[in-house]
């Protein structure tokens, strides 16, 4: 089944709602973004993945005021699997309340459940060089096109 363009635009939406509820404090929210068994992974940051909505909603709780101000996703790139999941990549700007903020890039797994859609895993990778350089390319296929 071919993704269509409602498809498109909703799998985009739900990529964007993750920054509003975390930025409005909506926790108990992340089940209309998540799947309730969500891999979250944080590997990147020294820290193992997270697993089940819960458990992220726990952790936002208890960064408290580290927490950044705001969440801003780009550059959202939908890939579909032959299997009718969808692969995700996009990149965040997170602010912080003293006004630095920090580049990352998305990985998600995103998949049907009923007539909506859910991540199902994220893994968040750090940027921390310029041109790429230093970066692992992420399920062993260079997401770039080709030159």
């Amino acid at each position: 089944m071919a993704l269509t363009c409602e498809d498109r635009a909703a799998v985009t939406e739900l990529i964007a709602m993750h920054g509003h509820l975390c930025d409005s404090g909506e926790l108990d929210r992340l089940d209309e973004v998540f799947t309730t068994d969500v891999v979250y992974d944080l590997t990147d940051f020294g820290r193992d993945p997270l697993e089940g909505v819960a458990a992220i909603a726990a952790a936002g709780r208890a960064l408290g005021a580290r927490n950044p101000v705001g969440h801003h996703v780009t550059n959202v790139v939908l890939t579909e699997l032959a299997d009718g999941r969808v692969r995700a990549r996009s990149k965040g700007i997170g602010i912080d309340a003293d006004g630095t903020c920090a580049s990352v890039v998305y990985e998600d797994g995103v998949v049907r459940v009923g007539r909506e859609w859910r991540i199902d895993h994220r893994k968040i990778l750090l940027r921390r060089f310029p041109l790429g350089e230093g970066e692992t390319v992420i399920g062993g296929s260079d997401p770039r096109p080709p030159a």
